[in-house]
């Protein structure tokens, strides 16, 4: 019998919080920073429909689930959607099924987007889910050696970079990369490099509500410790040229900003970043650069370590968990899980009301979505 306490992160015991690390170190699966208790705590300080299910069976604690509570008891990944991996962080063979850990809480769904799940908590739910890859640049030993693994899985691109590189540090100035570059400009810099490109190519501004650039700035303000913000960037000169914001938790980095400057798209500088910060990865102290999953076209060439993640919903037990199993299987014969339009549709709403907290703001993103999907149809037509 489980006995399921949830409680808003920053609550927590500090005995629950040691335990829920120690499980995570434990198992190189969730060596993420997203899936340990900072993370959870980070969220909660911003949203405060933030919690974490702390899981007993006979007075032990046996697992940690955080999430957000959502409206029609609906559960979401803590942070979503920058949360590129979730997790029912537990130890072995712990004899847990999610759908029973759902019910104990009174939640109906659990939707994720990239979920971990190392001992088969997920398996036997009543769930519809797709699996993709995420991608991690791991060097083992040498990390010419691995530049070089790079370079012969991509000998053109590599070599065309490599020239970029060259011509950029020829034609405009020396290149550095700075790490942790402290700039609150470049910061700033970055985040609106970012925001132009998610207008421009029609995705949702995911920095555009209060909470997710509030628990960016506060993790960028936070140096010490081992969970903390870092930034990579890379100048030639005095002028930033490209970089990455996210989290890091000892050696492992999770970015969640990639932006470059416009002015410089000719020299290619995502791609010069990229083996630079490779290069830079042993004096950095990093030994996991996550890429995550998605944007596979320029994250193969660099995450030559893969992770299987799942995308899908998760299913409590009893008659409301039958009913929502209906409804996705409506939306699963329809086309929600595959490229047309009703996918894309699909996980543009769920990445909305994953965002956005007020009615107005979900409001604003549908009929962005519409118009998002106009354009691509009136872009289609005129390419035809």
């Amino acid at each position: 019998m489980l006995d399921v306490e949830t409680l808003h992160p920053l609550k927590l015991e500090t005995a629950d919080i040691a335990l829920w690390r120690s499980m995570a170190q434990a198992e190189p699966a969730f060596a993420s920073p997203l899936l340990g208790p900072d993370f959870a705590q980070a969220v909660g300080r911003v949203r405060g429909d933030t919690r974490v299910a702390v899981i007993r069976r006979r007075g032990e604690v046996v697992g940690f689930l955080p999430f957000h509570r959502r409206p029609g008891s609906m559960a979401r990944a803590v942070g979503s959607p920058l949360s590129d991996y979730q997790a029912l962080v537990t130890r072995p063979n712990p004899d847990l099924a999610i759908a029973a850990v759902l019910r104990a809480v009174d939640l109906v769904t659990f939707r994720y987007t990239g979920l971990i799940d190392p001992y088969g908590v997920f398996a036997s739910t009543d769930a519809r889910s797709m699996s993709k890859d995420g991608y991690v640049i791991a060097p083992q030993g040498d990390i010419a050696a691995y530049l070089e693994s790079v370079r012969v899985d991509s000998p053109k691109k590599i070599k065309n970079y490599r020239r970029l590189d060259h011509k950029l540090e020829r034609e405009v100035g020396t290149i550095r990369l700075v790490a942790h570059d402290p700039s609150r400009l470049a910061f700033d810099q970055l985040i609106a490099w970012k925001r132009e490109q998610l207008g421009r190519t029609g995705v949702h501004d995911f920095l555009r509500p209060d909470w997710t650039r509030q628990l960016l700035i506060d993790l960028f303000e936070r140096q010490t410790g081992d969970f903390r913000g870092l930034m990579v960037n890379l100048y030639v000169g005095d002028q930033l040229v490209a970089g990455h914001f996210g989290v890091r938790m000892g050696g492992v980095f999770h970015p969640w900003i990639a932006s470059t400057n416009p002015a410089f798209n000719a020299w290619s500088p995502g791609q010069i970043f990229f083996l630079r910060a490779i290069a830079a990865m042993p004096d950095l102290g990093l030994t996991h650069y996550d890429l995550g999953p998605g944007h596979d076209h320029y994250k193969r060439a660099y995450g030559l370590s893969r992770v299987q993640v799942d995308d899908g919903v998760a299913i409590a037990s009893g008659m409301a968990g039958r009913v929502a199993s209906s409804v996705e299987t409506a939306w699963a014969m329809a086309g929600a899980h595959g490229a047309g339009p009703v996918g894309r549709l699909r996980r543009r709403m769920d990445s909305i009301a994953s965002v956005e907290l007020t009615l107005g703001g979900r409001m604003r993103g549908m009929v962005e979505a519409v118009a998002s999907q106009a354009q691509r149809r009136s872009k289609a037509a005129v390419d035809a």
